[in-house]
């Protein structure tokens, strides 16, 4: 009599693997990584460097004190402390990446289960943890003197070290010209490490789809549905600059491309990304037009995580035969 194998997901059996799909990963955000370290000096390199280290070793000596097998080797905590630096202010503390490394990954991957068992992504887990923690740290944009030699100040000239990012000098009634635009584009502004780029960020998430990591469904969906929310309830109707400033501003591309599309806490079914694109560009459109924040976008990604369950649930195509949809 044959037995039957009974194992915990994924059960959808593919000949790439697991360490494969986070290299590409890894590869797709080296352009945002590498014009932020060079954006913001010797400081951006050592915490993407620690938070990198942190995530990699403690997933190592958990797996070795709780006798499992060791899964440094597959990436996925390479990627998990990537993430969590490019979401880290430029002049963080050390400290910052190895607090939210270990909470990432102990906390947030480890002890539900690790990789494929965690319900919310480890790395805006962890932004999200440090944030309510260290709400000054986590929000002081200031940068150093090397960066203020690259940074241009899109919004006035006048305070080059100011630590409020263009998306919240917007938010506070500072008017969108071309030049702040392509500022914001190209990515010459104040922000974490890895988001101020969006072209370096669009780039990379290309990539992603042309290797066929990811289909276009979830960040093409979040990203539309919160331009239609932001031309509806920004204040702004159909204003081109502003939009575009909120699409390039803040960690949207970053979430879109490369957080949302997560393949552990987004759905797997076809619908089912759709309405959790929906949900995302909705939350965040709630979050930056009536919160008391400029950003969102790691809140967003986190409530619809914890969704997802349900929207699969829902979204789940009916099966042939009994008790399937009847077609007339």
């Amino acid at each position: 009599m044959e037995k039957l194998r009974v194992s915990s997901n994924p059960h959808d059996r593919s000949r790439v693997t697991t360490n494969q799909i986070m290299l590409m990963v890894v590869i797709a955000l080296l352009p945002a990584t590498v014009f932020g370290i060079f954006n913001f000096g010797l400081n951006a390199f050592l915490l993407t460097v620690i938070s990198i280290v942190t995530c990699v070793l403690t997933e190592g000596i958990y797996e070795i004190l709780m006798h499992k097998k060791l899964t440094i080797t597959d990436f996925s905590a390479v990627v998990t402390g990537l993430l969590l630096a490019l979401n880290l202010p430029p002049e963080a503390p050390w400290w910052i990446p190895i607090l939210g490394g270990v909470f990432a990954i102990l906390i947030v991957k480890q002890l539900f289960g690790g990789l494929g068992q965690n319900i919310m992504n480890p790395a805006l887990a962890a932004r999200c943890f440090l944030l309510l923690s260290f709400t000054g740290i986590m929000t002081d944009f200031s940068v150093s003197s090397y960066a203020q030699k690259h940074i241009l100040d899109a919004a006035s000239g006048s305070d080059a070290v100011s630590s409020a990012t263009l998306l919240a000098q917007i938010k506070s009634g500072t008017a969108v010209d071309g030049t702040m635009l392509l500022d914001m584009f190209v990515g010459n502004i104040r922000g974490t490490i890895g988001e101020t780029s969006a072209i370096a960020l669009l780039i990379g998430g290309i990539f992603l789809v042309a290797m066929k990591i990811i289909s276009l469904r979830i960040p093409l969906t979040y990203i539309g549905s919160f331009a239609v929310f932001y031309v509806i309830f920004g204040g702004h109707g159909i204003d081109p600059m502003y939009l575009a400033a909120e699409l390039c501003g803040g960690g949207l591309m970053l979430g879109a491309w490369f957080m949302a599309t997560d393949y552990v806490t987004a759905p797997v079914t076809r619908s089912g990304q759709i309405v959790y694109g929906v949900i995302l560009g909705i939350l965040t459109g709630i979050f930056r037009v009536f919160g008391g924040s400029a950003e969102g976008v790691s809140y967003a990604i986190i409530f619809s995580n914890l969704l997802v369950p349900l929207i699969e649930r829902v979204t789940v195509p009916k099966a042939f035969g009994k008790g399937g949809k009847r077609h007339e």
